[in-house]
């Protein structure tokens, strides 16, 4: 099969898609978003990258139907580009196999939900797709390519805040220079300081963005999950009266944080610490984390489980796209009944280990090892950067997250499925399979006998808030 060939499938697939999904579906995230759209006020809760774009895009269609033809041309557009890629390396099978990723319901069913992650999880694929189409040969990108990929590449980090952790990763593995591990290590973590220092500047004062005080969120989840943990302390950042309506309340959440901004739950409870400066509230917040590390440690883990839905009941919530849009005034219309369908099939699917975070990542590691043995090419360079992206976003969920939808996942699952076809052209150390096939088996194993003995958790937003 020639990669004219696959082009071709991966524009059926891609019009197959828009037919399906069409005219999108919108979240709660999603309306909120097309108000500003209408109002043309922006604020940075939301990403105003993506709520700018939507607005120069309004005249091609009113809702989101201008967002899902961005983000799933995008999609199939990056997966077309890496499998016509194989296809003229003579891979035909692993050609077929990253279309057939895109398929997959946990993938695809998310990207017909018009969202910040879809179109990051879009605009990343579009973006490796242009440079693997070059580097899987073994050839330059050439000059010209740089506009689009640091074009999407910018508009990647600007539409998620924790993008920061996939893009510098990507983009340091992939550069030649420099070259030592350490050198690389060093250059991203400058890299990554100095685009987080960036990107509030390009959201305020070029994208005019008003403050939503949604930089906050971290350090008042963080101060309550400790709080709630040693609540007779004076070092934990919330007074003992503070701490005890948190614990009264339930509060302090693995699954999230909403409680602690919700006026009927502790919203009135945070609102000291809430109008404190940001800086002051992070120096708070490293105090109480050294005065109590365990608790702070013990929060955080309890957190990871939940967004890496490892140790985690039967049907924990916020894992399936939804089947129909959020209700409003604004014109935002429900999906067909074959995208109905569809993402009926994802909510069964999202339930297994497919729909796992921690099952992705024992299959990234296993991956990655498996490129550290083999000698260096361009299929394993290229491997080698789709999955440190992957788990470093991974490892950033252990200090900077509050939520756990699977959707924030979606980067990670797919960069690493395409990696591993990207390395089946040759059979991995044994010893790498076995240890990587048992931890993923433990893991499994471990996610089955939760599910099966924890009791089921509440499946409205209503009954998780408590």
């Amino acid at each position: 099969m020639s990669s004219r060939s696959i082009g071709i499938t991966a524009a059926a697939l891609c019009l197959a898609s828009l037919a399906l999904f069409w005219p999108g579906i919108a979240m709660y995230d999603t309306v909120a978003q097309y108000t500003q759209v209408l109002s043309r006020v922006y604020d940075d809760w939301h990403p105003p990258a993506m709520v700018r774009l939507w607005v120069l895009l309004t005249p091609l269609g009113a809702g989101v139907k201008p967002m899902i033809v961005v983000q799933l041309v995008n999609y199939w557009l990056g997966l077309g580009l890496i499998a016509g890629a194989l296809a003229r390396l003579g891979r035909t099978r692993s050609a077929l196999a990253i279309l057939a990723i895109g398929l997959l319901p946990p993938f695809l069913g998310w990207q017909g939900v018009v969202l910040k992650d879809a179109q990051l999880a879009g605009a990343l694929l579009a973006a490796v797709g242009i440079v693997g189409w070059w580097r899987l040969a073994g050839r330059p990108l050439p000059g010209a390519m740089w506009i689009p990929v640091t074009v999407l590449l910018a508009y990647a980090v600007l539409v998620r805040a924790n993008a920061v952790f996939i893009v510098v990763p990507l983009v340091v593995t992939l550069a030649p220079r420099p070259a030592h591990p350490v050198a690389k290590l060093a250059a991203g973590l400058v890299a990554i300081v100095a685009v987080l220092g960036v990107a509030p500047i390009v959201n305020h004062q070029l994208l005019k963005a008003q403050r939503s005080g949604v930089e906050a969120t971290q350090a008042l989840y963080d101060l309550a999950g400790i709080a709630a943990r040693v609540p007779d302390s004076t070092t934990t950042g919330l007074t003992q009266a503070e701490a005890a309506t948190v614990i009264a309340r339930h509060c302090a959440k693995p699954f999230f944080w909403d409680p602690l901004g919700d006026d009927t739950h502790c919203g009135t409870t945070m609102a000291r610490l809430r109008a404190l400066p940001t800086a002051t509230l992070y120096v708070t917040l490293a105090s109480s984390a050294l005065h109590h590390p365990i608790a702070y440690a013990t929060h955080r883990f309890a957190h990871l489980n939940s967004t890496d839905r490892w140790l985690v009941p039967f049907r924990w919530p916020s894992a399936a796209p939804p089947t129909a849009s959020e209700p409003n005034t604004l014109g935002l219309a429900d999906p067909n009944a074959a995208a109905r369908t569809w993402e009926g099939i994802t909510a069964g699917l999202v339930e297994t280990p497919l729909g796992w975070p921690i099952a992705w990542i024992v299959v990234a590691i296993t991956a990655l090892a498996t490129c550290v043995s083999r000698r260096r090419d361009a299929t394993r360079d290229f491997a080698t950067a789709l999955l440190v992206s992957a788990l470093a976003l991974e490892a950033s969920f252990a200090v900077l997250s509050i939520a756990s939808d699977l959707r924030y996942h979606l980067w990670p699952m797919i960069a690493t499925a395409v990696a591993v076809v990207l390395l089946a052209d040759r059979t991995p150390p044994l010893r790498t399979l076995t240890i990587g096939g048992g931890a993923l088996m433990l893991v499994i194993f471990g996610g089955l006998a939760a599910r099966a003995t924890l009791p089921l958790p509440p499946q409205s937003y209503a009954g998780m808030l408590g």
